[in-house]
């Protein structure tokens, strides 16, 4: 192809990347995307998408089989996987399409291939034996993350498999083994054990979620047990061998068997063949280094996402974009990462923003704490969903919202209206006066940040009123 001059030329195509393009767009730049493979990156296409629409599929399951609570009468329940699968596939397929005629509306330029600097300016792309070259005035690097899988540790094997390899497998497991309890394992944990497999969790760390709140996370080691799934914490897996049957892991000077064997211990940054250190891009452990601009070590230079090795979370990705173009483009933008609303879609859901308690009081921060019950909720009886609460932290003076952890039903949809709270500076009291609409879970909300002052209608208890 001819060599071409863009204002800003994106490497990579994931929830960072393409929305870099369209922003650049809507502000009257010329584009270019380089993508090696679909449009939507890991998430859409590896990752965040195909994983919710099998948790749905989970969901439904796990709520047929109480409907002879509502005194509903069905037959046998039977599970077609291929077809939840399929279905799994259908919706990426649906997302992709669209995103890629926003992008051809948008008159963005993408090209397929593998992309790489040649210069500060220049980038070379390659798909098979056909290689392109394009110009840039400016570099938005979003390549994203590959998963952490150690060659040494877990050999080459058709049944050991990353988030990737799992998502693409047609057949159900009758036996799981899931090595490591963040929240890639807990949630294709909870989605398996739902739908019947027998799950088997091992995390080398003290406990699951280890960056959630302590009592949020016993919620969730409950509902585990509960559903069988056997919870190993504090043990490494030391060998994984193949058998006739699947394979062999050995932990805790035991040996079992398991149909497959999920590794889920962490991801990182993309880094393969960019030839950053070639023109200056500073990486240090093992991430692209940037400032609050989204600016590498180079001016014309920005990077987001995953390969930056901060927060590794789509939406993230999405709003360091913006912060990015806007500079890329003449602006002067920082990134603010006070107010980072996470979801983690187990069964109960778990949802968190802000510090949390344990934090606190690691920084010296004198909080009041604001808790409520989804058993004392009405909407919540009335859905058969009553596992669960919503724990508020404010600070001791004053009552801002420092934070707040939700487990439960709806809970990654609930964390948004504390999430906003939290980026106006409210106080629980501030939220606690807006009228919240009966019956609906996000009283529960009200309910907490009511508790904070010790006003919660419906929680007995001592009331303590702030001045």
């Amino acid at each position: 192809m001819a060599q071409t001059e863009y204002d800003i030329v994106v490497i990579g195509g994931g929830p960072g990347g393409y929305v870099a393009a369209l922003r650049a767009a809507q502000q009257g730049a010329t584009v270019c995307l380089i993508e090696m493979d679909q449009v939507g990156g890991t998430c859409l296409n590896r990752g965040c998408i195909p994983t919710k629409a099998l948790y749905s599929t989970a969901q439904l399951y796990h709520r047929l089989q109480k409907v002879a609570d509502h005194g509903i009468a069905v037959g046998t329940m039977a599970l077609d996987y291929g077809q939840a699968v399929d279905r799994k596939n259908g919706i990426v397929t649906q997302l992709v399409t669209g995103i890629s005629q926003l992008l051809k509306s948008a008159g963005v330029d993408v090209f397929v291939g593998k992309g790489s600097l040649e210069t500060t300016g220049r980038i070379r792309f390659q798909n098979k034996s056909v290689v392109g070259h394009v110009q840039a005035r400016s570099i938005i690097i979003a390549t994203g993350s590959l998963p952490v899988r150690p060659s040494a540790l877990f050999p080459s094997n058709k049944n050991i498999l990353t988030s990737t390899e799992i998502l693409a497998m047609k057949d159900f497991p009758a036996t799981l083994l899931v090595i490591g309890g963040g929240y890639i394992g807990c949630e294709f944990a909870s989605i398996f054990a739902t739908l019947g497999c027998k799950v088997t969790i091992v995390e080398q760390l003290p406990q699951l979620l280890t960056t959630c709140d302590r009592q949020i996370v016993r919620e969730v080691e409950k509902s585990f047990k509960d559903q069988g799934v056997t919870l190993r914490t504090g043990v490494s897996v030391d060998a994984l061998e193949s058998t006739a049957e699947g394979v062999m892991a050995t932990f805790a000077g035991q040996q079992e068997t398991f149909e497959k064997v999920l590794v889920a211990i962490g991801r990182k940054a993309n880094l393969a063949d960019l030839n950053l250190e070639e023109v200056g891009v500073v990486v240090e452990n093992g991430a692209i280094q940037v400032d609050s601009r989204m600016q590498t070590s180079v001016a014309n230079i920005y990077a987001i996402g995953d390969v930056t090795g901060g927060i590794q979370l789509a939406h993230v990705a999405s709003y360091q974009a913006g912060i990015a173009v806007a500079n890329a483009l003449g602006g002067d933008q920082s990134a603010d990462y006070r107010v980072v609303p996470s979801a983690i879609f187990t069964s109960p859901e778990v949802a968190q923003v802000g510090l949390n308690e344990a934090e606190c009081k690691v920084q010296g921060i004198s909080v009041e704490i604001g808790r409520f019950a989804y058993l004392a909720s009405g909407k919540a009886l009335c859905e058969g969903e009553t596992r669960g609460s919503v724990k508020v932290v404010a600070e001791k003076s004053g009552g801002q919202i420092l934070g707040a952890t939700i487990v439960g039903e709806g809970a990654s949809a609930m964390i948004a209206e504390i999430a906003v709270a939290m980026d106006r500076k409210m106080t629980a009291r501030q939220l606690a006066s807006v009228i919240h609409a009966h019956p609906t879970l996000p009283e529960i909300v009200f309910e907490a940040v009511e508790d904070v002052d010790g006003l919660a209608i419906h929680k007995a208890g001592r009331r303590r009123t702030r001045k």
